[in-house]
């Protein structure tokens, strides 16, 4: 571990998927020698799936980080055409030594124009979007290219966080820390990827999802076509 403390940027939004941040939070927040910074658009409280974090600081105002995540949300896409937040990724993006995303959050590292020729993970139902971006979609859980590491949807935030750990403190750390948390899956149902669940469960939650499909297959070619 360096001399210097590690410095962590989780940059969240309104309307986020708090998972998306509080899973990899929860475990690379306990690195040692390591100070973790949640950066927002405007600082202060941001609003996600019904809970409030609050005392956030604005990310305009961070010069650095060694580590910067982005975690998704059902409005991804909306903050991907955001100039002003997309702007405040790309730059802290420009000195990270890793740049990382969890679920949707990769599409607002494409609309950063970080994720031409790579390969990224994202959520299963949006990953066809990735290649709006100049992205390789990539259907594993953690997708690690050069210093970009990306994770799939939601609760791989934390699969993604375990080999963030490992790849900056070592697998041992990686590893206590995960005991500590009893990070031990055993899913009560295996239905949690497209390909597991029952195709009547499948189709429906397609069905649900059917409304959004254009409007954001919209907006990530208009994020798109904003890069420079």
């Amino acid at each position: 571990m360096p001399d210097q403390p590690f410095t962590v940027v989780f940059a969240i939004y309104p309307g986020m998927t708090h998972l998306d941040f509080t899973g990899p939070h929860q475990f690379i927040s306990r690195m040692p020698n390591s100070v973790t910074i949640i950066a927002s658009p405007a600082g202060g409280e941001v609003p996600a799936d019904g809970l409030v974090f609050a005392a956030t600081v604005p990310i305009a105002g961070i010069e650095r980080c060694d580590l910067l995540c982005v975690p998704g949300g059902s409005n991804a896409l909306d903050w991907a055409l955001d100039p002003d937040f997309v702007g405040q990724i790309r730059r802290l993006a420009a000195s990270a030594r890793y740049v990382t995303s969890v679920c949707t959050g990769s599409l607002i590292l494409g609309a950063a124009g970080l994720l031409s020729g790579k390969r990224a993970a994202c959520h299963w139902a949006w990953r066809d979007l990735l290649p709006a971006f100049g992205a390789i979609p990539d259907p594993a859980r953690v997708v690690r290219e050069g210093n970009l590491i990306t994770g799939g949807g939601v609760t791989a935030g934390i699969d993604f966080a375990l080999t963030v750990l490992a790849e900056i403190g070592g697998d041992d750390l990686a590893r206590t820390i995960q005991l500590g948390l009893e990070y031990a899956p055993a899913p009560p149902f295996d239905s949690g990827r497209p390909e597991l669940a029952p195709p009547a469960l499948l189709e429906a939650y397609l069905e649900r999802l059917a409304p959004l499909v254009a409007r954001r297959e919209a907006q990530a070619h208009e994020a798109a076509a904003r890069l420079p």
